[in-house]
């Protein structure tokens, strides 16, 4: 099965998208990787929903990627002898370390870490930013607080701290015990949440090697003072505008993903744009006009994939999100303006061999028109290149490892296959062609641009470029 489209599809899988038909429908209605949310469900859950994907990969013969999300270290209020309160504007109040239950003078706050950090004139957000309290001043052991912004609090809200770099690990205990079963389950990708420096991703990356790809999430105002680092050592990065929206001034976060957006385009990395995408549909048939420009929008300026959360996971129609989404990206992708602005986004090549052969690789698939640019890859490596430079034919990846082919379902215009390893430039052709012919790329007489490594086999060596066309299959 063949996408018409170069972005991708990421749908949450939850409560409403539990069984094989319906993870079936989300993958027939366009979703090209599936993430699951290690904040929700037990790894059960996970591992008959993983074994559901695997089972539809094997039946439609198309690699098909897992996002193993980790809850990260979400701060949280703790709990009310009342089970809520309600703040009023002007009142004080007092977030401590003392575990009795709370009142509407003061609750606990477990996570001793900030009361060293927090000063006084810093604000601390709650409930997704719907309270906000201007910090007094703090002692060690008690944060006094003035309430700028009122309302109700309840029993385990999230607390959000725009002003400071929190010192607290990137991984959690749980977080530890969900990467090992994540990646004991097969996982193509781990996504870090709460991400603030280069620091966080390398603790990651030293537990997961290569078993998976480490994707950072986006969504502390810290992270964008260390924005070119952390996109330097990630494999992928993701604009989580959830918790980023409410750290962050509503006005500042568009320009905010545009930027994080160049960085990545500039860096080679595949980049997810998510929350709150076509949040309507999770209690209505269509999304809201407003939601269809945003798809669009992250569309136009390039980003390689676009994500659902909620809508497919937990709302009441996770199929037609999808399928809303999938024609948005194709209307998108036929208007004549989306080329142009891919084109004038272009990045110059960096200054090595595989940026120069996928730049030359760029024109040659433009000048000769090619019907797909091939690129032989055992990493990856070769494909995240081309997928660089943002060519006009699509990206036919050919890959001998598995693992490869599922990874590269999240990036732009990367149509992933698995072939037997070739050993010599003949049989790479002959490949080449009859992997084009099969998945529907091209007709005998077409012509394609095949980009690989040689010696064969050995990761990073993009150095060959040939021209070849189509030839009848061998009878």
């Amino acid at each position: 099965m063949r996408r018409q489209r170069k972005a991708k599809i990421v749908a949450t899988l939850g409560p409403a998208s539990n069984s094989k038909e319906a993870i079936l429908a989300l993958f027939e209605a366009g979703a090209d990787v599936f993430r699951f949310n290690f904040s929700h469900g037990s790894h059960q859950d996970h591992q008959a929903r993983c074994d559901i994907v695997r089972e539809i990969e094997r039946s439609v013969g198309r690699p098909i990627a897992i996002l193993a999300d980790l809850q990260g270290p979400k701060l949280r209020v703790g709990q009310f002898a009342e089970g809520k309160i309600t703040l009023a504007a002007g009142a004080e109040f007092v977030l401590d370390r003392d575990p009795t239950p709370g009142t509407a003078r003061r609750v606990c706050l477990p996570h001793p870490e900030l009361f060293e950090v927090i000063a006084a004139g810093q604000s601390l957000l709650l409930d997704d930013g719907k309270l906000r309290l201007e910090v007094l001043g703090s002692d060690g052991h008690s944060i006094r607080t003035r309430v700028i912004n009122g309302g109700v609090l309840s029993d385990r809200k999230g607390v959000n701290v725009p002003d400071v770099v929190l010192p607290i690990p990137a991984l959690t205990e749980k977080d530890r015990r969900d990467l090992t079963f994540a990646l004991e389950m097969g996982a193509d990708w781990v996504a870090l949440s709460f991400v603030q420096r280069p620091e966080d991703v390398l603790e990651a990356r030293a537990l997961i090697g290569d078993r998976a790809g480490v994707l950072s999430k986006l969504e502390k105002p810290a992270a964008l003072d260390r924005l070119e680092e952390i996109v330097a050592v990630s494999d992928a990065i993701m604009v989580a505008r959830g918790d980023l929206g409410v750290e962050l001034p509503p006005e500042r976060v568009p320009g905010v993903q545009k930027r994080i957006l160049r960085v990545c385009r500039k860096h080679g990395k595949p980049i997810v744009i998510a929350t709150q995408m076509l949040e309507s549909m999770i209690s209505a048939p269509v999304p809201t006009r407003a939601e269809a420009s945003d798809v669009a929008s992250a569309i136009y300026d390039g980003a390689d994939a676009v994500m659902l959360s909620a809508e497919s996971a937990s709302g009441a129609y996770p199929v037609p999100a999808v399928a809303i989404m999938d024609r948005i990206i194709n209307e998108v992708e036929r208007d004549p303006l989306y080329r142009n602005m891919i084109d004038a986004q272009h990045e110059a090549p960096l200054p090595n061999r595989g940026d120069a052969i996928c730049s030359a690789l760029r024109d040659v698939t433009q000048i000769v028109g090619a019907v797909a640019t091939v690129t032989y890859t055992t990493s990856g490596h070769t494909s995240l290149r081309a997928a660089r430079e943002r060519p006009m034919a699509p990206i036919l990846s050919i890959t001998p490892k598995l693992a490869t082919a599922r990874r590269l379902a999240l990036v732009w215009g990367v149509h992933s296959t698995v072939s037997p390893d070739v050993h010599d430039v003949d049989s790479m052709v002959a490949a080449a062609c009859r992997t084009a012919l099969k998945e529907g790329f091209g007709q005998v007489g077409d012509q394609i641009a095949i980009t690989a490594g040689v010696p064969f086999g050995q990761p990073g060596t993009t150095n060959l470029l040939r021209i070849a066309e189509i030839w009848p299959p061998a009878a």
